[in-house]
């Protein structure tokens, strides 16, 4: 049966059903080294785990080896039920894939923490938890998505994170270059692609392929930069990245960045043994040589020119928050000097005093879906925490009663199921899972609220 853009290729007893095109362009790349890239991807996937500080050490059914590139990267010797973890769930860890981690190096020898960053195609949110991470409380992320639909499960991996030096917004990319022009001292472009990279985890981006996919893909590459340049600050850095192999959206579109645009491709500083391929200009992740996927990226110094810096207008609506809530929710906070709090309706967010102006600013400029983290909402006459400070770092544990549960209690609680636990004091209370918060509860004398939210809830064990 003649199955049309397919070929069955034999290479050692291995089978791959592989685009015809892609195998001819690759074995032009590789040459005979092609065919252990093809076994490669048809190879079972590696899981990779990034920890988050919340908690220093996690145990697993099984063996875990390190990701070379970054400090708290590594991979899973197997892929485990990560909905039945508690942990997952309270953002102890990202499942991420561990060739992605190697723009922790870029951000290292390039980006300053006190940075203003822009992740411009940003869901799920691996990559902006990772910046996050890099930035501290010195520096501010805008944590960008185009898609709708994607908005959500990014705006929730960044809140189970729980740092609160990130703004989730839904712009074009030609939003952030005309009204926010000369403001970021770093923009990161993971762009949407062909997706090669991904075969082996995404057997649909095999169906999906073609030429005419990837001339497609470099071209709104090229349209997305160009619209999002003048965002970024002359000397700036721009990181360029993709999950595809092919020269048309990686190495022409960097020369393109370099010579169109004006930028200065930067080394990016890598051990030999670390089996990452440089391919002036960037630098490839091929999974016969990296435990890891396919992956490109490429590092830029924008060409530093005279430039009027970004100005940050006052608002045209006041930044208001209930002063009665304010005094409440300050207690809340481990270091409140630190937070201001903004309210809209009956929700009240806490975001960095040292960026206010500039957040007030964007607030009004930009379509901002997350400002730092929801820390209270309006109930009755009084004021309650929302789930968001249960993931924050910045949360004072001791302002609620810590409840401990154990892993069949926390499962409950994370399927909004009624509670049943004994001796917990009247009022809200933090439900912890091995010392990780997970969220609250309520005692309201008769029964125990779960206060879960209920889009998060599992839904199937």
């Amino acid at each position: 049966m003649h199955i049309p853009k397919k070929c069955t290729t034999f290479v050692a007893d291995f089978v791959f059903m592989l685009p015809l095109d892609f195998l001819d362009r690759m074995r032009q790349t590789l040459g005979t080294e092609a065919d252990e890239l093809f076994r490669a991807l048809d190879s079972e996937p590696v899981t990779s785990i990034r920890l988050n500080d919340k908690k220093d050490v996690l145990d697993f059914p099984c063996d875990i080896d390190e990701v070379p590139w970054h400090i708290d990267g590594y991979y899973l010797a197997e892929r485990i039920p990560f909905t039945l973890d508690p942990l997952f769930h309270a953002g102890a860890y990202y499942v991420q894939e561990a060739s992605s981690m190697f723009i922790q190096q870029v951000l290292d020898q390039y980006v300053p923490q006190e940075s203003i960053v822009l992740d411009l195609c940003a869901a799920p949110g691996g990559k902006s938890t990772l910046i996050s991470q890099h930035l501290g409380q010195e520096g501010l992320l805008i944590s960008n998505e185009v898609v709708r639909q994607r908005l959500f499960i990014l705006s929730e991996n960044i809140q189970k994170w729980g740092n609160g030096n990130t703004i989730v917004t839904f712009n074009k990319a030609e939003d952030f270059g005309e009204r926010t022009p000369n403001l970021f001292d770093c923009v990161l472009v993971d762009a949407p692609c062909s997706g090669e990279g991904m075969f082996r985890k995404d057997k649909d981006a095999r169906n999906e392929w073609s030429l005419k996919n990837v001339k497609m893909c470099a071209e709104r590459q090229r349209a997305i930069l160009m619209n999002v340049w003048e965002a970024l600050k002359p000397g700036g850095i721009l990181i360029y990245s993709t999950c595809t192999f092919n020269e048309e959206e990686n190495e022409e579109n960097a020369q393109w960045i370099a010579e169109c645009l004006g930028a200065e491709i930067l080394p990016i500083q890598h051990d030999p043994s670390w089996g990452i391929e440089d391919s002036f200009p960037g630098y490839h992740f091929y999974p016969h040589k990296v435990k890891g996927e396919g992956f490109y990226v490429c590092a830029f110094r924008k060409h530093i020119e005279p430039f009027a810096p970004y100005k940050i207008k006052d608002p045209k609506k006041p930044v208001h928050c209930n002063a009665e809530y304010a005094k409440v929710m300050l207690n809340w906070l481990k270091e409140p000097d630190k937070w201001t709090f903004r309210q809209n309706d009956r929700f009240m967010t806490a975001y960095p005093v040292k960026y206010k102006a500039l957040i007030d600013n964007l607030y009004e400029t930009l379509t901002c879906v997350l400002t730092g983290f929801g820390i209270g909402e309006e109930r009755g006459k009084g004021v309650s925490p929302q789930h968001s400070l249960s993931m924050a770092k910045a949360l004072k544990r001791d302002a609620f009663p810590n409840i401990a549960l154990n892993k069949e209690q926390a499962l409950s609680y994370l399927r909004t199921e009624a509670l049943n636990l004994p001796d917990v004091p009247l009022g809200v209370a933090l439900l912890t899972y091995e010392d990780v918060p997970i969220g609250f509860a309520k005692n309201v004398g008769n029964r125990l609220n779960n206060l879960y939210p209920n889009e998060w809830r599992i839904r199937h064990l």
